[in-house]
């Protein structure tokens, strides 16, 4: 399990001027947990009601306590409390500490550190204490979903990160903003690069065209009509991106996809599934002869009829390739996708 960052960040990356001042602040728990079918990567989420503000939609979380012997411990109660889903695989993704946490730990009641996770489960129904609900992580992040060609509302969003591209208080730092635009979002002959989730959302939280930026910092929209996605309380979009990216970086080489799949599958369940969580669209023999070089299923000597079409064999993870090898995900790359051109 990789730790977290030791130093408190800004919301946006840069050292938080007057963390670590003054009095201790609370630690928060925050996980964003991520189940998988094959048409959408989901997110466990809860309605967060704070007193005189309208519902705005949440990860599971709560601060870390006396009784919590250790921050994983911490975190899985507070998740059985909120959800009643028992965690399985889990994983530090980040620590996040702000001026902006700081603020909302008096109006929301939100910790100003937060140590965030990232966890893999199969998907089953919420229940507990909290109004906890799955969806589509593309309901946030629409622009991040490539599976089916270019987003429709991505060139509004382009627009938007243009003006504010324009309007830099020099030219060098014009030219700062466009390089960090190009390679983000591909741009000027660069290739769309799925794992650059955080970086997206950070540039459009910067051009003030996500609702946070514009809740937080106080400032204009940087565009009324763009669709920027469902906002969520204090940052935790910003952890949710950062969920993301790291998913979608590590399928790559290690087999964390098969923490979301069941236990027997067909290999077209499984493409759909690592196409949902990367957002693009991969070629369907490549991928099986990519499985199969990889040693990463074996066959049940089962039959389904459940795909509607043809009996298909059901496969399962072949769990020996993990003392095989230290690397053993599914090493997309670009010649591999078949995403459609703009």
């Amino acid at each position: 399990m990789r730790g977290a960052s030791v130093a408190a960040r800004s919301s946006h990356g840069d050292p938080a001027p007057g963390i670590g001042r003054g009095a201790p602040r609370a630690i928060g728990l925050s996980a964003v947990i991520v189940a998988a079918t094959t048409h959408a990567p989901r997110v466990l989420t809860i309605r967060h009601a704070a007193p005189g503000r309208e519902p705005i939609e949440a990860l599971p979380s709560g601060p870390l306590e006396a009784e919590h012997r250790t921050l994983e411990i911490g975190l899985r109660t507070w998740v059985e409390r909120q959800t009643s889903e028992r965690l399985g695989y889990v994983e530090q993704l980040y620590t996040f500490g702000d001026r902006d946490r700081v603020a909302a730990e008096t109006a929301l009641g939100a910790p100003g550190f937060v140590v965030a996770y990232l966890a893999l489960v199969r998907e089953a129904a919420p229940a507990g204490g909290a109004d906890a609900v799955w969806q589509s992580w593309y309901r946030f992040f629409p622009w991040e979903d490539w599976r089916d060609g270019r987003p429709p509302h991505l060139a509004v969003l382009e627009q938007g990160l243009a003006r504010w591209t324009e309007a830099a208080p020099s030219e060098g730092q014009r030219r700062l903003r466009e390089e960090r635009v190009g390679l983000a979002f591909g741009l000027h002959g660069a290739d769309w690069n799925e794992e650059l989730a955080l970086e997206r959302y950070e540039l459009l939280y910067e051009a003030g065209l996500v609702v946070e930026a514009v809740r937080d910092l106080e400032r204009p929209s940087g565009g009324e009509d763009a669709p920027s996605g469902v906002a969520m309380a204090v940052d935790h979009r910003r952890i949710m991106a950062t969920a993301i990216g790291r998913l979608r970086g590590k399928i790559k080489y290690r087999p964390v996809v098969f923490e979301l799949m069941p236990p027997s599958f067909t290999l077209l369940q499984l493409q759909r599934t690592v196409e949902a969580l990367s957002g693009v669209r991969l070629h369907k023999q490549n991928f099986r002869r990519l499985v199969e070089q990889q040693g990463l299923v074996e066959e049940t000597g089962a039959m389904t009829a459940a795909t509607g079409g043809r009996p298909a064999r059901l496969v399962r993870f072949r769990r020996e390739v993990l003392l095989e090898r230290p690397a053993s995900g599914l090493r997309l790359r670009a010649g591999r996708r078949a995403v459609a051109n703009s």
